[in-house]
């Protein structure tokens, strides 16, 4: 458990040190990497939402087909 834990933290500080590293060495101008920045979060969360809306609608019909079962 110890060492899984470890590697996650290994894992978090490394990608959180890769997008600093990427912030610092960007091509592209502060104001530009902030939009590109909002916009790839905004879709990320779009299909978060996405995917936990056809999710849900999976498990209300399984549950659904559970209960008419019993």
């Amino acid at each position: 458990m110890k060492r899984l834990m470890f590697w996650m933290l290994g894992l978090l500080f490394g990608a959180l040190l890769g997008a600093l590293l990427v912030a610092l060495f960007a091509p592209v101008t502060g104001t530009a990497f902030r939009q590109r920045l909002k916009a790839g979060y905004r879709e990320t969360l779009d299909e978060a939402q996405r995917v936990s809306r056809e999710r849900q609608a999976e498990l209300e019909a399984q549950l659904a087909r559970m209960q008419g079962k019993s």
